[in-house]
Parts: structure tokens; sequence; C-alpha cells
């Protein structure tokens, strides 16, 4: 039997009972519909996605651009012999493995299974779906409908930087960094202050709006920070309860940076809701390419990202094995960056390098005047 996303789609959602409700959200231009057979997963995701979620949630499904199947259940064993993803530079294990279905010599779909959990994602030009312990694993179900948004604004030429983005003054900076840079952490820290506002967390996405202007884009994604970061923030403090407190402020500094323990910031709930925009005019990228065990003071200075572009692989990011072209051609995991479209846009935008020794103070300082300082439309 071929083995094609109709008949993938067919085993994935037998005897599966969808429950009455269903979430939809808007997105930009972009509605998605969200359907499952778990009550508790419809109502996890709609808090989630609370500012996301459309005026007419649960009844405007016939208008949605694309529909998510979220099946709660048992790990299923297709039997296929799926292939490992190549993880990015500095990230070991394994995390994803896909299937690519054909047919009539064609690619038809793909199946993605993450490793480590089960959960089955199935993604076709008809259908999406993710199937397995999807409650137990919410957080990659709430990846892969972002991946759905993030495939739009692809295929519109929008570019994924790996960054995450704050806004003051109807202004917005990208924030990148290479691993464990502390991009969060500094973003949230500039959140402190009255004023500024929540663009996106680990995935942006920037796109030309004029000659000379380009416009930042986020991606519904709460903010996910180690312990290290929530102690260090007042706002941040209460998500932990007095035990937790008094156990992370006795550990090393250096142990408390290296704990791999990670928090959902409810951006909503700690800072407001008029503290998140979906997108705004990006006017500045900071690249953090300081380091903590430097000894030097901590510099800011600007750069021409055509005379450093070696700084471009701290912004670039792969768009992963869910996303396929307009002509539904799926990504490889050996797919080698374009760089000139991020030039391009990159062109357009103040550029600034941290080096030195981290400091989170002085960045948000620095930042914040910045964004404060500056005229809007570049001129030249």
């Amino acid at each position: 039997m071929k083995i094609t996303s109709l008949n993938v789609a067919q085993t994935l959602m037998a005897d599966t009972e969808l429950v009455t409700d269903s979430v939809v959200l808007q997105l930009d231009d972009y509605r998605i519909g969200i359907r499952s057979n778990s009550t508790a997963l419809l109502d996890r995701l709609r808090a989630y996605f609370a500012y996301t979620v459309s005026a007419d949630d649960g009844d405007g499904l016939d208008s949605c651009d694309c529909t998510v199947y979220a099946i709660d259940a048992q790990p299923t064993d297709l039997d296929l012999s799926f292939t490992d993803w190549r993880r990015e530079p500095g990230k070991t294990g394994r995390k994803d493995a896909y299937f690519d279905l054909i047919d009539d010599g064609r690619c038809d779909g793909r199946l993605v299974r993450k490793v480590r959990t089960g959960v089955l994602f199935l993604q076709s030009e008809m259908h999406r779906i993710a199937h397995g312990p999807c409650v137990a694993n919410d957080n990659q179900v709430i990846n892969y409908i972002n991946c759905q948004y993030m495939n739009r604004l692809q295929h519109r030429g929008a570019v994924i930087c790996h960054a995450s983005g704050i806004v003051i003054d109807n202004r917005a900076m990208a924030i990148a960094g290479f691993s464990g840079g502390g991009k969060s952490s500094l973003m949230l820290r500039m959140l402190e202050s009255p004023g500024s506002a929540f663009l996106t967390n680990d995935r942006l996405f920037i796109e030309s709006s004029g000659p000379l202007e380009v416009r930042a884009i986020g991606i519904p994604k709460l903010p996910r920070v180690n312990p290290g970061t929530i102690v260090s923030l007042p706002s941040l403090r209460p998500m932990l309860d007095q035990q937790q407190l008094q156990e992370f402020e006795a550990m090393p500094t250096a142990d408390l940076w290296e704990l791999e323990k990670k928090f959902d910031v409810d951006v909503a709930d700690v800072y407001g809701d008029n503290r998140i925009v979906p997108q705004s005019t990006l006017t500045d990228l900071l690249i953090l390419n300081w380091k903590r065990t430097s000894d030097c003071d901590c510099q800011f200075r600007k750069v021409n990202l055509r005379q450093r572009p070696e700084l471009l692989n701290a912004v670039t990011k792969s768009p992963g094995p869910f996303y396929a072209d307009e002509a539904g051609k799926f990504q490889t995991d050996t797919a080698k960056e374009d760089h000139e479209p991020y030039l391009d846009y990159l062109d357009r935008v103040d550029v600034w390098e941290a080096t030195g020794k981290i400091d989170f103070e002085l960045a948000s300082e620095t930042c914040q005047s910045i964004l404060r300082t500056q005229p809007c439309l570049r001129t030249s």
C-alpha cells in the first residue's frame, strides 16, 4: 500500500471523537483553527494564545486558512523508517526524526516524530495533525501551531531570525546572541521598564515595509527563562515559591547560569495585557557577542554586517522540518541559509555588537537609550 498523507491522516484520526469546542487564532491576516479530542488541551491552548484568540473563537472555523488537529493519544508506531533531523551547531542529542510521504513520484507531505516524547506530526497541504501524548507535551503542540504561521510569513518573503524582540516608542529592537548569550534575559529586563512592550522571545521575522523600513513580526511564544533570570528580576520572583527562591539563591552564580531548567513567563499576567505587540518597525539589531568569562568591560559599538558576516551566524535560523515552500518542497537539514535577504533587510537598520563581559544592567540602559533617542525612519 502507498504511504500517502491521506492514508496516514486516516490512520491517525481513526476512531477519534472530537469535542465540539474549538479554538481560532487570528495572527495578522492568517487564521488558524484548532480542534482536538481533549477539552483540557483546548483550554490550555486558548489560555496560552490568549492575546491572539479571534473574537469569533470557536465559531469561525469555516473562515480559517488552516485547521490543526491535536489528538491526545498513546504514541503510535507506524512501522516507518524515520531519519534523524540533524541538529544545529552546538546542539546535541536526538530531537526530531522525519519521514517524507511520496505519492505519484512527488512529495505528498512529511511526518515528523519527536524522539523523546513520541508525538507525531503530519504536515501536508491538506492535513495538519499532531498525534500522541499531546496534553503531556502541549509545548510541542504550541510550537507546531506556530509553525503554520511561520510558514505563511516565509511564503510572503519574511526571513526568520533567532532573536527576541522588544518595542519602545513604536520602535523595535531585535536581540540575537550566540548560544546561552542571554537574549531572553535582556529582553525581560527591559520589560521591567514602563513603556516597553514584548514582541517575541526566540523567533522573530523581518520583512520589507518600504524602501528604507523593515517590519519586525513576533511569534506568539512565551519567553522561557532559567532560574537565574527569575531570581534577578523583581517582577518574575513571584513565579517561584519561597523554598525555590532560597534554593536557587544559595547556588553559585556559575552553577545557576548552567542550570537546565526553564520556566514559561506569562507576559500578560506579569506585565499586563497592554505590554504585548504583534509587530512593529525594526530600527535596531543587537548581537550579544559577550562572554561570561571575559575580563574586559562590556562595550557596545555599531557594526556593518557586510564587513562582519560571521555575526550573521547569531541571527540566521533554519526554517526547520515542518517548512515547505509554496511549491510544496520540504526543507532539508543540509540546506544553507541564504544570507543576502538578511543583509538586504538589515542594511536598513542600525546593527550593534555587545562585547566583553556580560552586563545586563548596562545593556538594558543602553538599549533603552538607543530606542528612545533615535528617529524611526532611516534616511541613509
